[in-house]
């Protein structure tokens, strides 16, 4: 059975989240924090891997209003996730030229998803 474009979309968005969290765990894996700053980047973490799994969850919701739920998710731990880094950068426990790469995905993930949300939002089936 071959993958309609619905099937491909969500397939790549399942990956770019994923492949994002992976990233971010990979800028952090062998960095020394401090007592102090490891709940902090434990935060980065946390939500940089809700990201991918409500996103999964969101592609394998049983209707428009999980769906909805779920992608709402998403965008607040997207934001959550740039507000982490552009923490970690103004104390100084990361440099912005070590994460572009990855801070860019997350920008990029906000705009498509805080896109997905606003049309889910303007269709007339979705109570809100």
């Amino acid at each position: 059975m071959q993958n309609t474009g619905k099937e491909n979309f969500n397939e790549l968005l399942r990956e770019r989240t994923l492949s994002m969290a992976i990233g971010v765990r990979g800028l952090l894996q062998y960095k020394k924090f401090s007592y102090l700053d490891r709940s902090i980047v434990n935060q980065l973490l946390r939500s940089s891997s809700s990201v991918a799994a409500n996103c999964r969850a969101a592609t394998r919701a049983r209707s428009d209003g999980e769906f909805f739920s779920k992608i709402c998710i998403v965008v607040e731990e997207c934001d959550e996730t740039q507000f982490w880094f552009t923490f970690l950068i103004r104390i100084g426990l990361l440099k912005e030229s070590e994460i572009s790469g990855v801070v860019n995905e997350v920008e990029q993930l906000v705009k498509i998803f805080t896109t997905i949300k606003k049309k889910m939002k303007d269709r007339s089936n979705v109570k809100l």
